[in-house]
């Protein structure tokens, strides 16, 4: 068992070592009605602040987005969580909140098009754009 768990742990630290050669456009997501951070969406995040960490003149906007059910106020305030947190978290891993703005775009600006789960799942996210 010790040993699987070694492993595993190799794994999971090697998994947050990765730093991308760019974040622009990279996507967090959400389950539907939440803006919690899920284990995946804070491995994407935690891949940014290395990003950001390694490239200190980066400043970034973090958008938030929402599937097209709900009202706009709702989805609105959502979106404004959704990007709130992913910056939470990119900030935790010590990049200067100074360096980070967010925006809420709620429903208003689909990243993709179409109705049902498929596309619902892929607009519900906080998407980085390098400024």
């Amino acid at each position: 068992m010790k040993k699987y768990f070694f492993i595993f742990a190799a794994i999971s630290i090697a998994a947050c070592t990765h730093v991308p050669s760019n974040i622009n456009g990279n996507q967090a997501f959400f389950d539907f009605d939440s803006a919690k951070i899920s284990d995946t969406a804070r491995q994407e995040l935690e891949s940014q602040a290395l990003y950001m960490k390694k490239n200190p003149d980066t400043t970034i906007v973090i958008e938030g987005h929402c599937d097209e059910r709900g009202s706009t106020e709702y989805n609105l305030a959502l979106g404004a969580l959704r990007a709130g947190n992913a910056a939470h978290v990119i900030i935790q891993d010590g990049v200067e909140s100074e360096r980070i703005k967010t925006v809420s775009y709620g429903k208003e600006k689909p990243l993709y098009t179409g109705t049902g789960e498929e596309v619902w799942s892929k607009n519900r996210n906080a998407t980085t754009r390098i400024k």
